[in-house]
């Protein structure tokens, strides 16, 4: 770019008038400016014209159990470690192990503290704390016991599992696949994460950094949707403003910020002409989408949900009408599953909070035949400690489960295990990357070959550590659009 050796007064606070403007409408969105994928649509298109792959899935809804769901108590049953129950935990295990809260005490081994059982025809293992999720869908969930992870305290680990990096400002894997892919809906935002809290459990803080768009533009951020009162603030027309008028501004903002981006060529302007447009397209979609009166009477038993209520159970019911109006990636937080202590109770405290809306999402999304293009993912940002703090259980983050369901996984699949204690992934081990990898891929997407430059370097989700898809996961490697 050539720049004038001078410039003109009027020229000069013509242009810094316009960027003080920019300034006050920073509120509206966040993130750098990038030059690639923004548009002046109507919604966020994306930046592929073509996929690697022929997608399996369109959506992904996430729904992330914060603070550390304990993977001994849930879905990883280990007979060996009840029988050495208050013994002291072999020292092969532990030594030059990185741990949280138990440097220099006494490491005792602590038995699971519920019962499990083989469900359904596959005779997936799960713990009886999940009546209605193991009774109703064991057949249609694919466990994978051998995660493994890299940040051992809360807040990196789940930037860490969002971003593929414990480095904050990096984009959220819904960001990611937003720019990839684009939008699906012309009047609600591609990336959508609600949060719950229940009253079990240490509530752990979820940063709105954990759905930032990081280095990509800014319209391809999450935005989050309140479960009570208005879903999003100020989504309503102030009292005495009417929809024409309120349009009128709207345009009016549009079209000072079109003469802005014709003179300055700033990407983050035509952000907010999108973003401008889309929040007032939401007066009317978000309000509707959040009442869940005009469901019917048996689907808001299914989910156990009261309209208005908070609850997981009507976030889940929430997801399932986001996903039908083409929600590209929706994010539920639970906040309760950080059990340092009474792990006994407030693990099946808990999973009674989580286990209908679960089992009603994915009985929902089968019966409505959602469940073949919705990838469901379940989990959190590292598991629990086979050893004990006090009647809890530390951070651990060498073994842990996670399932998936629809979208092209294997159902009632058991994949990889942890040792006969529960402390490390030794079968099949599967890194965050390769589930990131393994998403993209079901999406349509070749995750060594969408990047974008920062600061010099080829910037993906998946990092530069190796990482793969894992196939046995998806019934086998897919046929290339290139190749096909």
């Amino acid at each position: 770019m050539n720049f004038p050796e001078s410039i003109a007064r009027r020229s000069f606070l013509k242009r810094n008038g316009v960027a003080l403007g920019a300034m006050a409408l920073q509120s509206l969105i966040a993130g750098s400016s990038h030059s690639a994928g923004v548009s002046n649509g109507r919604r966020a298109d994306g930046v592929l014209a073509s996929l690697h792959y022929r997608p399996r899935a369109k959506r992904i809804i996430w729904l992330y159990m914060a603070g550390g769901m304990t993977h001994l108590e849930t879905f990883d049953h280990k007979p060996t470690l009840a029988k050495l129950h208050g013994e002291p935990m072999p020292e092969s295990f532990t030594k030059g192990q990185q741990i949280a809260q138990l440097q220099g005490q006494q490491l005792k081994c602590f038995g699971p503290q519920h019962a499990f059982r083989q469900w359904g025809q596959s005779g997936q293992s799960i713990s009886e704390i999940w009546p209605q999720l193991a009774s109703r869908c064991a057949d249609d969930i694919c466990i994978v016991r051998s995660l493994h992870t890299e940040a051992i305290n809360h807040d990196p680990a789940h930037t860490f599992m969002n971003t593929g990096s414990m480095i904050s400002g990096r984009p959220a894997m819904g960001s990611w696949l937003l720019y990839g892919l684009g939008a699906e809906s012309e009047n609600l935002p591609g990336f959508v994460v609600m949060v719950s809290t229940g009253k079990f459990g240490q509530k752990q803080p979820i940063a709105a950094r954990q759905w930032h768009s990081g280095f990509l533009p800014g319209q391809y951020q999450g935005v989050e949707f309140r479960s009570t009162g208005d879903p999003v603030l100020y989504v309503r027309s102030p009292q005495g403003v009417s929809p024409t008028l309120q349009a009128g501004v709207v345009d009016s903002v549009k079209a000072l910020n079109t003469v802005a981006d014709e003179s300055l060529h700033d990407p983050e302007i035509a952000t907010r002409i999108s973003q401008y447009e889309l929040a007032f397209r939401m007066q009317t979609s978000v309000p509707e989408l959040m009442d869940s009166r005009s469901e019917p009477e048996h689907i808001r038993k299914l989910y156990g949900a009261e309209p208005g209520d908070g609850s997981f159970a009507s976030n889940c019911l929430a997801a399932r009408r986001l996903a039908e109006r083409g929600v590209r990636f929706i994010q539920l937080y639970h906040r309760d599953w950080d059990h340092h202590g009474a792990v006994k109770e407030h693990s099946a405290g808990t999973a009674r909070e989580v286990d209908q809306g679960v089992a009603a999402l994915l009985t929902d999304l089968k019966q409505r035949g959602m469940l073949e293009d919705t990838i469901v993912v379940f989990g959190s940002e590292f598991g629990r400690t086979p050893m004990a703090q006090g009647n809890g259980r530390d951070h651990h983050i060498a073994g842990f489960t996670m399932w998936f369901a629809g979208g092209g996984f294997t159902p009632g699949m058991s994949y990889g295990a942890t040792d006969e204690l529960g402390y490390r992934a030794v079968e099949k081990p599967v890194s965050v990357h390769d589930i990131h990898a393994t998403l993209l891929h079901l999406m349509g997407i070749d995750h060594t070959r969408f990047s974008v430059k920062f600061q010099g370097l080829d910037a993906r989700l998946t990092g530069v550590e190796p990482a793969e898809p894992v196939f046995d996961l998806i019934g086998g490697r897919k046929v290339s659009n290139e190749s096909a």
